[in-house]
């Protein structure tokens, strides 16, 4: 079967499109792993734009619940498929996934991205008991407390913001020698005096019993060891794009995140369209993915019916 469009994941940018191409009866294949987003595994969510509190899964279920309900004879929904490639074919894209081939005359990939994890004693034994790797989701539940950041990018030193607002105590850990962040924005967050940012940081372990109590960490340059006391640890050490499946179809920068248009959300390659954490975007949210999806599906169906 031929299908106008192919929507490859399913996380807040897929469905959001998803539901949006149901309601605009587009015969859509739409093809994710699952429904889980990098905030599934949040246990409050506080910040999804209408609800005032949520966990990463029930979010999940609902993305789900959500297409399912509008997808009928319409979104034909493949869970638990991959896509492993994309190529175009004459006027069409084939899709080969893990089960299957498909072809569609457009495709929106909104495959997202998964955070690089930390890999010290003790990450992964305290992921989601003080690890953690998204501030604006589980922020909140750190009020009043000593926490630390890992990593000294724009990514880091902007959750260090966000936390100074209601924590007791911020410390910013970085690898380097030197900030990667942007200046103006290193030096605006280091003017407050519950914010403290060391370099040539690197973390050693992470101790807790049931929950995180502390963070060992050594000094590359002089080799001292400190173990500091802290309830959350905020990681922020980049992005990996799961976009390995496309090859060289489209544009990709420096980091491997689809360049798109930020008007429009295409590609450089005609009939593809990307939206969320897999792009080149500059800020990575829910809410804004799921809106850099519902805008590729507009353009996407003024492109059909031209």
């Amino acid at each position: 079967m031929e299908y106008d469009l192919a929507i490859i994941g399913g996380g807040p940018a897929g469905v959001g499109a998803g539901v949006y191409a149901a309601r605009k009866k587009l015969k859509t294949i739409f093809i994710t792993s699952n429904f889980e987003s990098q905030s599934s595994v949040s246990p409050d969510i506080q910040n999804w734009i209408g609800t005032i509190s949520i966990s990463g899964q029930e979010l999940a279920n609902n993305f789900k619940s959500h297409l399912k309900k509008y997808s009928d004879g319409v979104v034909e929904i493949k869970e638990g498929e991959t896509a492993q490639t994309v190529a175009r074919e004459g006027e069409f894209f084939t899709i080969k996934t893990n089960n299957g081939d498909y072809q569609a005359k457009t495709v929106l990939i909104a495959s997202g991205s998964q955070r690089r994890k930390l890999d010290i004693p003790g990450s992964k034994e305290f992921e989601n008991k003080g690890i953690t790797y998204c501030a604006s989701c589980d922020g909140p539940m750190f009020s009043d407390k000593d926490v630390v950041v890992i990593g000294g990018g724009n990514a880091g030193f902007e959750t260090a913001a966000q936390l100074l607002a209601y924590t007791k105590s911020v410390t910013l850990l970085h690898r380097g020698p030197d900030f990667k962040a942007d200046p103006i924005t290193v030096e605006k967050v280091l003017k407050n005096p519950k914010m403290k940012a060391l370099k040539n940081i690197e973390t050693v372990e992470v101790k807790g019993e049931q929950f995180v109590k502390s963070i060992v960490y050594k000094n590359t340059g002089t080799g001292e060891i400190t173990e500091q006391s802290t309830e959350g640890i905020f990681v922020e050490i980049g992005l990996v794009p799961n976009t390995g499946y496309l090859g060289d179809l489209v544009e990709l920068d420096q980091y491997k995140r689809v360049k798109i248009d930020p008007w429009t959300q295409k590609t450089n390659v005609s009939g593809i369209w990307a939206a969320g954490d897999c792009t080149n975007v500059l800020y990575h949210q829910n809410n804004i993915a799921c809106g850099d999806g519902v805008r590729a599906l507009e353009d996407i169906y003024l492109h059909l019916h031209a």
